[in-house]
């Protein structure tokens, strides 16, 4: 999946989740800038993003994804082996 299209999608589900404008959801966004962003949020995204990509994250990821730059990270790493296999 081409990054852009990565980053749309994901910059889509945060906003959704988080109930927050999608210009919000920037390369700053975490846990400290999204009031919002709490442990049944947090649970909601990983969900979200499971689904719509077709993946599964392990504890560690899940524990790990706490700001949009790890979050896409994660995804870009879980497309790269499911492109592989």
């Amino acid at each position: 999946m081409e990054n852009k299209n990565l980053e749309h999608k994901l910059k889509k589900i945060m906003a959704l989740v988080f109930e927050v404008n999608i210009l919000k959801i920037n390369e700053n966004a975490s846990t400290d800038t999204l009031q919002k962003w709490d442990s049944l949020k947090h649970i909601n995204l990983i969900t979200a993003l499971e689904e719509e990509f077709s993946i599964r994250f392990n504890e560690k990821d899940i524990a790990n994804m706490t700001n949009y730059k790890m979050i896409y990270a994660a995804l870009k790493e879980k497309n790269k082996i499911k492109q592989s296999l």
